[in-house]
């Protein structure tokens, strides 16, 4: 499953971009978050990627998970979203 790591930073547009052109090829994408402003980013992301792949009659749904992820030998909790077309 392809994975998509957002910061705070990353431009919404070019997120919802990438996310539909992997929805389109594979079917299941994973997005991670880690932070407030990373999260913000992401689900806004989600929502442009909706309006993107609607055309083509794919609806988007959006599961949250918490997930433990490694950052330079520290743990940090993010926040995952499983996007899949129905």
């Amino acid at each position: 499953m392809e994975v998509l790591k957002v910061s705070a930073k990353s431009s919404p547009k070019s997120v919802a971009g990438a996310l539909a052109a992997v929805i389109r090829e594979k079917k299941s994408v994973e997005i991670q978050a880690i932070g407030a402003g990373a999260v913000n980013q992401a689900i806004k992301a989600i929502a442009i990627a909706r309006g993107y792949v609607a055309p083509n009659g794919i609806n988007l749904v959006c599961i949250p998970a918490f997930s433990e992820v490694e950052i330079e030998g520290e743990e940090r909790t993010a926040i995952k979203f499983m996007v899949q077309p129905r």
